[in-house]
């Protein structure tokens, strides 16, 4: 990533962290959860490994196309799983996306130095991302509970199984992926 040193620290510790607690969640007793848990931990590991800083080390144009041929796989894994479930779509366009970026920094001249990549996609995946944040952090809003209302008691539950965590970590993962977007 390019970009100020502290802030593509900043973004890879969010990823990383993401990552996981995203490798956490695979401990869910629900199938589903565990399964989307597994693409987001990819997904935050592998944002975290492209966010390092240009300035402390810069891979080699093997290591993009690598990154561009497991985001691709990752792709295709979601748009199979997009059968059953509406979520993976949104997987699909995150790995997608993930893809061009790698894609773009293999291409470019210098090892990857920023505007390589094509600004009709570009800016459509950053209004795509733009988007999914709104949506992601509205949904983090909390609903008022009516007064009188009997609220049920929410029972113990594991680390994997908590959809506000679960969504917080979405909400990062979308706020990275706007700022490397912004990097392309």
């Amino acid at each position: 990533m390019h970009g100020p040193i502290s802030v593509g620290w900043l973004l890879v510790a969010l990823c990383a962290v993401t990552g996981g607690y995203c490798l956490l969640r695979m401990r869910s007793a629900v199938e589903e959860q565990r399964r989307a848990a597994g693409g987001e931990a990819l997904m935050g590991f592998g944002m975290a490994a492209m966010a390092v800083p240009a300035a402390a080390v810069t891979p080699p144009r093997w290591a993009w196309l690598a990154y561009t041929l497991v985001f691709g796989a990752a792709a295709l894994r979601a748009l199979w799983s997009a059968r059953t479930s509406a979520c993976h779509l949104h997987h699909a366009v995150g790995a997608l996306a993930m893809g061009y970026m790698a894609a773009a920094m293999a291409v470019a001249p210098g090892g990857g130095h920023g505007g390589a990549g094509l600004p009709l996609v570009t800016g459509a995946l950053l209004v795509y991302f733009a988007g999914y944040v709104l949506w992601a952090g509205v949904r983090l809003i909390p609903v008022a509970a009516v007064v009188g209302a009997r609220v049920p008691v929410p029972r113990a539950r594991g680390w994997g199984d908590r959809p506000e965590l679960a969504r917080a970590c979405r909400l990062s993962m979308g706020i990275g992926m706007l700022a490397m977007l912004l990097t392309v």
